[in-house]
């Protein structure tokens, strides 16, 4: 009987330091849309080195199609974000909830029939454009 109390204690425990990094402002994000994710890194320049690292920090942007989303709102949670570069195909997977992540802005709602947009790999040019709905944006009050 103590064993099975000892084993609940120690759940609760890990829950709650879950629970603790788990972020609560996370966009509804689906395959199709287009977002932007802001993201800190560390800045290296000529002048840093030697230094310790983390001094200094600088956000930056990727903006692409959501191609994938796995694991819904847990903790290990992630999107797979594509964006073409100058004809060459980039593809990043994004924890939803690392802390480096400052913040996910969705830019257009895409109309998919699919959850996983892995064609779009293949695809060029007009076949790989997504019809897209528009987003209401909430008006801005000015004080």
């Amino acid at each position: 009987m103590k064993q099975i109390e000892n084993f609940v204690k120690s759940y609760l425990k890990k829950e709650n330091f879950v629970k603790s990094y788990l972020k609560k402002e996370i966009p509804d994000i689906r395959p199709g849309d287009e977002v932007r994710i802001s993201q800190k890194i560390p800045a290296y320049d000529k002048s840093s080195v030697g230094k310790k690292e983390g001094e200094k920090e600088k956000t930056q942007m990727f903006e692409g199609i959501v191609i994938a989303k796995k694991h819904g709102k847990e903790m290990g949670a992630t999107i797979t974000v594509r964006r073409e570069i100058s004809g060459v195909g980039v593809e990043r997977i994004f924890p939803l909830h690392l802390p480096t992540i400052e913040k996910i802005e969705i830019l257009k709602r895409g109309k998919v029939r699919r959850a996983k947009l892995y064609y779009l790999r293949k695809v060029k040019g007009k076949r790989a454009k997504l019809r897209t709905k528009e987003i209401a944006k909430a008006p801005i009050e000015k004080e």
